[in-house]
């Protein structure tokens, strides 16, 4: 057995006897509550836009997961997010990113990757409860500058809500001879204009159907560039989605946060396989360890007891023969169901986003066999299996305390998506885990 195996053992005996001595002093009577966020929400569509170039085909099609939160000043709402670092009654002024889509054929999108978080800050003023107006500066990773004066509408009647905007959008001409004159040709500084529109209906409890439309009028020294072939171009999207049920708020929730320790070894093995118990080990012994927080969303999902948590992690991939070390970062939702027979045990599933700041040995390997570029951005998901180890060990201040199992996974939905780089496949941890809610 190799040194960190006999380690990792150690670590977890030892958390658990330190969990035994600390957690068992004597506690106050059980009256928790924690504040329910604002705003919450996870969902995926299909979103298609139309490209400006001159291609054989027009249309360009990508399912896009999105995650929703906003809790004080923090806010996440699908391709944005950002923090209200300080607000007043009217005006709000804000560190700021938003994902910009750059859209060509599919097949060029795993080798060319322009899309990607533009960065910068955001004033918002409210000149009434349902009419505003945002100030944008935005730059790309490469400090492109672009910025965009948007007034824009909030609407919500019964089981509809409606955002609506106008966005006039400066380009410098870093961004526009990159973005549309493709380093080619160079159309120089220039403003656009895009309408656009939200719907979300609320079907019932936390399900809703969600629809975008917006069309951008490309200026005239654009669409001089040699290679543009439309005027304008138009946007749909098209999703599902599970949020906070506006029917029924809630202020308070009885689900704890939680704190996740892990530690995973890799496999070549797929999803599919390692579900069916037939897992490959990978024979360099590339391994993980993450932290996990759990921030308590819902304790219900539909009529359901569905626990449903935020779980923001970073995971540090150990350096091996084949690979040196690197960190990724997750954001996901994570949901809980719990069976309480003949002890509580719980089945978890999670959906996210992951980025690594360096391809790890078991992706790069898949991505060579398949003849892709790899992606370090990428869908995360997250299936686990616990248990509590205070009724297994019947040691009752120990209730709060879970041992657990579960995938670590990573992929790109089927080379459906070019915000993962147009990829199919990606990489698999078998991980065990301990997981304490207080």
């Amino acid at each position: 057995m190799k040194v960190k195996t006999i380690l990792l053992g150690l670590s977890i005996a030892l958390l658990i006897l330190i969990g035994h001595n600390a957690f068992c002093e004597e506690q106050p009577p059980e009256n928790h509550q924690t504040r329910a966020p604002d705003k919450w929400g996870i969902a995926m569509g299909l979103r298609s836009a139309t490209i400006v170039f001159d291609a054989e085909k027009g249309v360009v099609n990508d399912v896009v997961p999105l995650i929703f939160y906003e809790n004080g000043p923090l806010f996440i709402d699908g391709l944005e997010f950002g923090y209200r670092l300080f607000q007043k009654e009217k005006w709000q002024l804000s560190p700021f990113a938003r994902y910009r889509f750059f859209d060509i054929p599919e097949r060029y999108q795993n080798e060319i990757r322009e899309s990607g978080l533009d960065m910068g800050g955001q004033f918002t003023y409210h000149f009434t409860d349902w009419l505003h107006t945002n100030v944008e500066v935005l730059s790309d990773q490469s400090g492109r500058f672009h910025a965009n004066l948007a007034p824009g509408i909030n609407f919500e009647r019964g089981i509809w809500e409606l955002r609506s905007y106008a966005r006039f959008r400066w380009k410098s001409a870093a961004f526009n001879d990159r973005y549309y004159g493709l380093g080619r040709e160079d159309p120089g500084t220039a403003m656009d204009a895009q309408l656009a529109a939200d719907i979300r209906l609320h079907v019932w409890r936390n399900l809703y159907l969600l629809a975008r439309g917006s069309i951008l009028f490309l200026d005239s020294d654009t669409r001089d560039v040699s290679f543009i072939d439309e005027s304008y171009q138009s946007e749909a999207f098209l999703g599902i989605g599970f949020f906070n049920d506006k029917k029924d708020p809630v202020n308070t929730l009885a689900s704890k946060p939680y704190v996740r320790l892990a530690h995973g070894w890799g496999t070549e093995s797929n999803l599919g396989e390692i579900m069916t118990g037939n897992t490959e080990s990978d024979p360099y012994n590339n391994q993980l360890s993450s932290v996990f927080l759990g921030v308590p969303l819902a304790d219900r999902l539909f009529t359901l007891p569905i626990a449903t948590y935020l779980t923001p992690g970073i995971v540090h991939h150990h350096s091996s023969d084949v690979q040196d070390r690197s960190t990724e970062y997750v954001l996901a939702v994570k949901f809980y169901y719990t069976i309480k027979w003949p002890i509580p045990w719980r089945l978890g599933f999670a959906e996210g986003l992951s980025y690594l700041d360096r391809i790890p040995y078991l992706e790069e390997k898949d991505m060579q066999e398949k003849d892709y570029r790899p992606s370090q951005l990428l869908n995360f998901l997250d299936f686990s299996l616990d248990l509590s180890l205070g009724h297994l060990l019947r040691v009752e201040c120990m209730e709060d305390l879970w041992l657990g199992y579960s995938i670590h996974h990573r992929s790109g939905i089927y080379s459906k998506s070019s915000a993962f780089g147009r990829i199919s496949g990606g990489s698999n941890y078998n991980t065990v885990y301990l997981q304490y809610h207080w």
